[in-house]
């Protein structure tokens, strides 16, 4: 069960239909801004759109193939900043569609994974004034109705913690853990660290041989899953691959979206050049993070066949303060959060 926090009084929760819509009532919350306290305030989250598999949000044209999810979001828009705690910011964006759009069943994915965020801008009040910051590590997990939180608005959310009084750490992680799952709609995991341990764990190296330095001949910008080739009589190998050169772009924005990737399979061989310049092939595609990892997963795992071993660790650059980190592999767990010298 999602834990309330002592700062968000739920009267009930939010429950996703059979469509992935909202299905639950207006979230009863009980403000304490800068040391007084507010009535309850009557916010209602975003409202999905009707329409199993659609992929369009309220407030979208109906049967309009080129609205991506996230037009109706803070993304690419002017925003006001608000200083004062407010979880409606946070815009949700249904999996179920976008898996359906790569052809995937959310009832019987291919994959395990979650998605790691990191935020080196978080701030808030003490009771006695007093601001403290923190960097914050999110878990969303993989459910089939899971909702991913669009990047601007989680931004946006996390900046109205500033000038908001908490009574202490305890009750800001329950906070971010409750409004986050509630709206994900599946529970996710909050870590609150002070920078004296962010010192502590320092910069990590992605483990594997790293593509970069290859010699390799590059003319295709444009995603190719027809680039990736295996050796030829490749043999059986375990082995761990990793590059720098993955770029891809906000789907919304076109702003570009930097990234190193690590790529653990076991199975036949796959030709390194080959997968150098797939990855490159990302340069002009626009997607979200967590897109552009499960594609990456998806063609590999068609390459590699039945029975192979495959993860795919994508390391984002932060944008705002977040850095996000998608994990998808044939096998379950978790993956190490490691904190890359770009980010």
């Amino acid at each position: 069960p999602l834990r309330d926090s002592g700062g968000i009084g739920h009267q009930y929760r939010d429950r996703p239909g059979a469509d992935g819509g909202i299905r639950g009532g207006p979230v009863s919350v009980q403000l304490s801004l800068a040391g007084t306290r507010r009535r309850p305030a009557e916010l209602t989250p975003p409202r999905l759109a009707s329409g199993r598999g659609t992929g369009m949000l309220a407030g979208s044209q109906e049967g309009d193939p080129q609205m991506h999810p996230a037009e109706q979001s803070p993304l690419g828009k002017t925003s006001e900043y608000s200083g004062i705690y407010t979880p409606s910011l946070l815009y949700p964006i249904p999996r179920q569609p976008i898996w359906e759009g790569l052809g995937l069943d959310p009832e019987h994915l291919p994959f395990h994974g979650a998605d790691v965020w990191n935020s080196y801008e978080v701030s808030w009040l003490t009771p006695s004034g007093k601001p403290e910051v923190a960097v914050v590590e999110f878990v969303f997990p993989l459910t089939p109705t899971s909702r991913i939180v669009e990047s601007k608005s989680f931004k946006l959310y996390l900046n109205s913690f500033n000038q908001t009084v908490f009574s202490d750490r305890a009750e800001v992680l329950r906070t971010l853990e409750s409004d986050l799952s509630v709206t994900a709609q599946a529970p996710v995991l909050v870590r609150v660290q002070d920078t004296h341990r962010i010192q502590q764990l320092g910069i990590a190296r992605l483990p594997g041989e790293c593509l970069d330095d290859m010699d390799v001949r590059i003319s295709s910008y444009e995603y190719d899953p027809g680039l990736l080739r295996l050796l030829p009589g490749a043999r059986q190998v375990r082995e761990t691959l990793n590059s720098n050169l993955l770029k891809s772009n906000c789907p919304v924005t076109g702003q570009p979206d930097w990234a190193s990737v690590m790529i653990s399979y076991s199975g036949p061989a796959i030709d390194r050049a080959s997968l150098l310049r797939y990855l490159v092939s990302f340069r002009q595609h626009r997607d979200f993070h967590e897109q552009c990892v499960e594609r990456i997963f998806l063609d590999l795992q068609r390459l590699l066949g039945e029975g192979c071993e495959l993860s795919v660790h994508a390391r984002y650059l932060r944008r705002g303060g977040l850095d996000i980190n998608p994990w998808r592999s044939t096998q379950p767990g978790m993956p190490d959060n490691l904190r890359l010298a770009r980010q």
